[in-house]
């Protein structure tokens, strides 16, 4: 088997393809009648920004390799060039099948529930008159027109803001004719506005079209003969120079200071732009005609998310559910001796998120507990978890917390998490340079009758609670003392930077959970070619790196049974004969958003379950701090595996990856969904049995 050769580029998906066949997979559910029309533009407005995050990260790191002449191909043999060539043309495709869903399927839908945009053609005269005083009193006095002229260049295009071009005629008040001007939306102003309900129940306007409407009265005296809305996207990753930096709170402030005007990589435009307005926009910015979308509708569908909030109905969102208690629980509020007890596995969002901020919080206030020890990589404003930490070291707990400052677009708001907490007398760091601290880990220290013992909470998701409504994770609460030990030592390392320590039962990246991976998936190919039993279920947020996936393929071709379950990018190249045709792997796309990760290895019966914060990739192996623990209870291990069942025997909202690189949705007559089981299993209005 190891003769096997899997450096062919057929065996490898593009990583950069593969994140459009998942977007693809995001948009059909705005696509799905069955789904309720609000939470289908939610839907719309996600795959929006995925796209958004995918040029301001993805695409503009692959163009600094093309500038740093870093050309070489990938494990699929596409040359970075070829890559933009073909990120080009998928991008430009998911946009026309955005816009025309939004506009001949989606629309029309809102319609049918009472919900219309106005475009100007269409406003009443009352409407009308109504507008024109909004745009006065509360459009028209945050507006800067920019004319353009020597003294006036092309000013500073905030990324991602909305934007018009104003053709004009006319001599201006110094008598000149500049022909162009620049308006730019300040993002304090809604990008939706809704009408009073005087003017027409759940009636709405765009910004962009109200200032299409009335932006002639900024050019007293001149004749506006056209306005072109326009959006540009810029670099958006922070980049610090480890070699040059003293302080890493400050560093990353610079960067954030001017992230929002990086070199730009995306130009979108109106359909109706005129070419040589378009011509002169490029040039602005730099582009290429590649980089250049012309839309046909708002250049900012994310914006639409205010519809959300803006609309009330029972028929147009998704039923409220109630989330459960896990039954010991239910039992006490002692957290402590009910953890003693044994190990507490939550599921979220099906079970509350609470029980893991009363844990914080019963520390804080116990006089017993000494110190709380925790990682925090997005914990969100008012978190009521930052708030017990505060609490805890302003009561004069020891309480040492590492933030991760470059958690991506979270980074302001962890320096100010980070400001509160050292304010309130907290020890805080800031992980280890040049590698990301993405654990999940909690420790509370108590002295009790027989001694000092710790209490853990370990996950898969972040410590924030708005979140844990919406993405799908694991977490554990538990009172075992290798456990505690482990992590005991991984703070020891995070704060005193001493050597790698040996753990008993957690594997750590970047040290022992690559190595301990691909030893596990060899030991299953041995035992198929030993005749025990062999299987892998993996699922993850995304499976990249190549030596987990050449692993995997040697275990297919041993006999090994592997199911994947993988949300959005996967690498791996399933059904190829004699490499992967025991591999079959699959993507759930539903209600939440699917973000546990479970390792499940069945080890010849003797079965193991790990649950971690790390994906299968190059950046949580290698390049991040990362945990996975191990479900060792008989139940809890049951558990998952029926749960992980669940998922492999979706037939609703399962898609199937091909050979071919591209997905399928699964059809199967037991309708079977996974979310939708979960739901009803662990709805707070059902009796539950399971710990």
């Amino acid at each position: 088997m190891n003769d096997l050769d899997l450096q062919k580029p057929q065996f490898y998906i593009n990583r950069e393809l593969s994140f459009f066949e998942f977007n693809h997979r995001v948009l059909d559910q705005a696509r799905d009648a069955s789904i309720p029309v609000l939470e289908r533009v939610k839907f719309l407005c996600i795959s929006c920004a995925n796209l958004d995050e995918f040029f301001e990260i993805r695409v503009a790191s692959l163009k600094e390799l093309v500038e740093a002449g870093a050309i070489q191909p990938g494990p699929d043999g596409l040359s970075v060039p070829e890559q933009l060539t073909a990120i080009s043309a998928r991008a430009a495709r998911l946009l026309d099948e955005q816009y025309e869903l939004l506009n001949n399927v989606l629309m029309p839908a809102l319609a049918e529930r009472g919900i219309v945009f106005l475009s100007q053609e269409t406003w009443s005269d009352a409407q009308a008159k109504w507008l024109a005083e909004y745009f006065v009193r509360e459009v028209e006095p945050v507006l800067s027109p920019l004319a353009l002229d020597p003294a006036r260049p092309f000013p500073k295009i905030l990324n991602k803001s909305l934007n018009f071009a104003i053709v004009v005629d006319g001599e201006d008040g110094f008598g000149r004719n500049s022909g162009l001007a620049v308006v730019q939306a300040p993002r304090s102003l809604p990008r939706v506005i809704r009408l009073p309900d005087g003017l027409g129940s759940r009636q709405f306007v765009f910004l962009g079209t109200i200032v299409e409407a009335f932006v002639s009265g900024l050019f007293s005296g001149m004749n506006v003969r056209g306005c072109y809305q326009f959006r540009v996207t810029r670099n958006s990753d922070l980049f610090v120079e480890q070699e040059e930096v003293d302080d890493l709170l400050r560093a990353v402030e610079g960067e954030l200071a001017s992230r929002s005007y990086g070199e730009a990589v995306r130009l979108e435009v109106a359909q109706e732009c005129p070419e040589e307005i378009l011509t002169y926009l490029r040039g602005q910015f730099a582009l290429t005609a590649a980089d250049v979308y012309r839309v046909r509708g708002p250049v900012n569908l994310n914006r639409l998310l205010a519809l959300y909030d803006l609309t009330e109905g029972a028929d147009l969102k998704y039923p409220p559910f109630y989330p459960s208690l896990p039954e010991r629980l239910k039992l006490g509020n002692d957290l402590f001796s009910i953890v003693r007890a044994g190990d507490i596995l939550i599921h979220h969002p099906y079970q509350a998120f609470s029980p893991v901020a009363d844990f914080i919080r019963q520390a804080a206030a116990d006089p017993q507990v000494l110190a709380i020890k925790q990682t925090l990589y997005r914990a969100g404003n008012d978190s009521t978890i930052v708030d017990a930490l505060v609490e805890a070291a302003q009561g004069g707990k020891d309480v040492t917390v590492i933030i991760e400052l470059r958690a991506r677009f979270d980074e302001e708001t962890n320096i100010d998490i980070a400001t509160k907490l050292q304010e309130a007398g907290a020890h805080v760091m800031y992980g280890v340079f040049g590698f990301k601290t993405h654990a999940k880990l909690v420790m509370v220290v108590r002295r009790e009758d027989k001694g000092l013992r710790r209490y853990c909470h370990l996950g898969t998701g972040n410590y924030h609670s708005k979140t844990a409504r919406l993405y799908t994770d694991y977490g554990l609460l538990t009172a075992d003392e290798a456990i505690g030990e482990d992590i005991h030592q991984i703070f020891l390392q995070l704060t005193g930077l001493t050597r790698v320590p040996r753990l008993r039962k957690l594997l750590h990246a970047p040290f022992s959970l690559h190595r301990a991976l691909i030893a596990k998936v060899e030991r299953e190919a041995d035992h198929a070619r030993a005749g025990k039993p062999a299987r892998i279920v993996a699922k993850l947020n995304a499976l990249t790196e190549v030596t987990i996936i050449q692993a995997l393929y040697r275990a297919s071709a041993a006999g090994v049974r592997i199911d994947l379950i993988v949300r959005g990018v996967c690498c791996l190249r399933p059904g190829i004969p004699g490499i992967s045709e025991h591999i079959q792997v699959r993507s759930i796309i539903g209600r939440f958003l699917e973000h546990s990760r479970v390792y499940w290895f069945e080890n010849g019966g003797e079965r193991e379950i790990y649950c971690g914060s790390a994906d299968w990739m190059d950046r949580n192996l290698f390049r991040r701090v990362e945990i996975a623990f191990p479900i060792e209870s008989p139940e809890l291990q049951a558990r998952i595996a029926r749960e992980m069942d669940l998922y492999l025997a979706d037939a609703t909202q399962a898609w199937q990856l091909n050979a071919d690189g591209h997905y399928e949705r699964v059809v199967g007559e037991s309708k079977t969904s996974a979310q939708s089981g979960l739901l009803a299993i662990y709805d707070d209005r059902v009796a539950l049995t399971d710990s």
